[in-house]
């Protein structure tokens, strides 16, 4: 009975410490991957978008390299870009400034799964220290997550990637493939829940005259806003954003009441890659030495006949 109680104890205070962690701990750099998984069955829409754009609002460039064609079970690197200006610093939870977090991720064609360890050169080795890779989901190993990392030192994530062999599973064939790739850089302007964070523009949420501006004690500002109709709205602007309005302001509705502190952004990209048949490949070395024998027994034979000619005085 102890040791029952014991057990029930302990699973009772792990899973105590866990939601601390969640409701305390966790700062808005999880929204990637963490709240993307929770919310989304697959992190690419029907359109095409990748679902971190409907928190990352603002646009950013993000490259992908991949070699053109790769063998069956074979381990090759795809390197995903995510650059960004490392002097500029974002807007952290509780409004201080910080660096900027970077995250990515690779929608892997079916069958196209993370490398194991022991299958890593070490070249490989020393360019994935640090870094964790995730699945997406259970029963999707094609999908990996990174993030967030600190983003001055991962402007580039290397993925070891492991190619499938079609030899032996039937679902796979030879051919080329669609990879889909999200990087993002900095906090979103939008939890999943559609509230605002602190690293976006705050907006008059009705036109009138700025009536009052009252600080917290928690660095956050309540702005009230005096309609024509004689009523009063009020916006509440979380510690992070700069207002840049000030009593007796006329506003519209819709207005900026604030400055964008938002240096981050999310962009996708897509690319191909083949998976390349080794029948192919030893097809064309064929047809290539055969073109080349045929070239030189040509030669051979135009000499030959230049010596007949030459024999008979014709030359």
């Amino acid at each position: 009975m102890r040791r029952l109680f014991s057990s029930c104890l302990g699973t009772v205070l792990g899973l105590g410490l866990l939601l601390t962690t969640l409701v305390t701990g966790a700062s808005p750099s999880w929204a990637y991957p963490f709240w993307a998984q929770q919310n989304y069955a697959s992190p690419r829409e029907a359109t095409g978008k990748i679902v971190c754009a409907n928190c990352h609002l603002a646009k950013k460039a993000t490259r992908i390299e991949v070699p053109q064609a790769v063998m069956p079970d074979t381990v090759f690197k795809a390197v995903v870009e995510i650059p960004y200006d490392t002097t500029a610093q974002q807007v952290s939870g509780d409004g201080s400034l910080t660096g900027l977090n970077v995250g990515a991720v690779v929608m892997l064609p079916d069958g196209f799964t993370l490398a194991p360890a022991d299958r890593l050169s070490d070249e490989l080795k020393e360019e994935t220290a640090g870094i964790y890779y995730t699945q997406y989901s259970e029963d999707q190993p094609n999908i990996l997550l990174v993030g967030p990392l600190p983003g001055d030192q991962h402007q580039e994530i290397v993925f070891p990637i492991l190619s499938p062999d079609p030899g032996t599973d039937s679902a796979i064939h030879f051919g080329k493939y669609s990879i889909h790739v999200g990087g993002n850089r900095g906090r979103g302007q939008v939890y999943p829940t559609g509230e605002k964070s602190n690293n976006g523009v705050f907006t008059a949420p009705a036109a009138g005259t700025i009536k009052a501006i009252t600080a917290s004690d928690n660095g956050a500002s309540v702005v009230e806003i005096s309609t024509a109709d004689g009523g009063s709205v009020s916006e509440t602007v979380p510690a992070g954003p700069t207002l840049t309005i000030a009593v007796g302001d006329a506003v519209e509705a819709g207005a900026a009441l604030t400055n964008d502190p938002n240096v981050g952004g999310f962009g996708q990209i897509d690319t191909e890659i083949v998976l390349q048949n080794p029948v192919r490949i030893y097809g064309m070395l064929a047809f290539f030495a055969a073109v080349a024998l045929a070239q030189i027994m040509l030669v051979l034979k135009k000499r030959q006949v230049e010596k007949v000619q030459a024999a008979e005085g014709l030359i």
